[in-house]
Order: structure tokens, then C-alpha cells, then sequence
């Protein structure tokens, strides 16, 4: 079944991140997958599975790549220090997804701003 394929899921994100909502549920619970997907469009995360939504390694992992990722973690990553701190530094943008307590931290939003 192509929903199930990953070069033609991936091809298909590379055009549309929304793509991914007809992916099938094993490839977007699939970590390398999804960290590819990532790659090709920051707002395939919206598609990710709750597990990874909430993994801190992979939610690291995908904020390093786009900042903006941020918005697509648990409320406690969002809420964690250094998830926050990497996805600020690659992308200021990101300090919107924040906790509200880490948008008041002032080496988050110095971080923030000097991107």
C-alpha cells in the first residue's frame, strides 16, 4: 500500500507537509521517518504521533532542525529548558510556543532575540 511507503510519503511531504495525514499510522509513529519528514516541512509534526510528540529525544532532535517545531511538543517540552533553549537558538520565532514561565526566562528570550 503506498500510504505505507516511505519514499513515496516522503515525496509526497516534500510537496505538502498535509501529505502526511494520509501517511499510515506506522510511519508517522516512526521516528526516522518522521525526522525526515521534518526535513521537508516543520508543520509535518502536526501529523506525528503523540508518543513522539512527547519524546524528548525526538522533539530535540526535531527542533534543532526547525526551531519552529516547537509547536508541535507536549506542553511539558514545551515547558523544558533545553528543548526550548535549542529550538529558540535555531529559530527566535519559536519563543511564541514556549511555557509561559520560559518566556519570561531571560537567557531564553536573549537566545530569542538574537537570532
Amino acid at each position: 500500500e503506498l500510504r505505507a511507503d516511505r519514499e513515496v510519503v516522503l515525496a509526497a511531504v516534500q510537496q505538502d507537509g498535509d501529505a502526511l495525514e494520509f501517511a499510515s499510522k506506522e510511519l508517522r509513529a516512526d521516528r526516522e521517518f518522521m525526522l525526515a519528514a521534518v526535513q521537508q516541512n516543520s508543520c509535518a509534526l502536526v501529523y506525528a504521533s503523540e508518543q513522539l510528540q512527547a519524546d524528548r529525544e525526538f522533539m530535540m532532535a526535531a527542533v534543532q532542525q526547525r526551531g519552529l517545531a516547537l509547536r508541535y511538543a507536549s506542553e511539558e517540552l514545551r515547558a523544558d529548558r533545553e528543548v526550548v533553549l535549542a529550538a529558540v537558538q535555531q529559530n527566535g520565532e519559536a519563543l511564541q510556543f514556549a511555557s509561559q514561565e520560559l518566556k519570561a526566562d531571560r537567557e531564553i528570550v536573549l537566545a530569542a532575540v538574537q537570532q
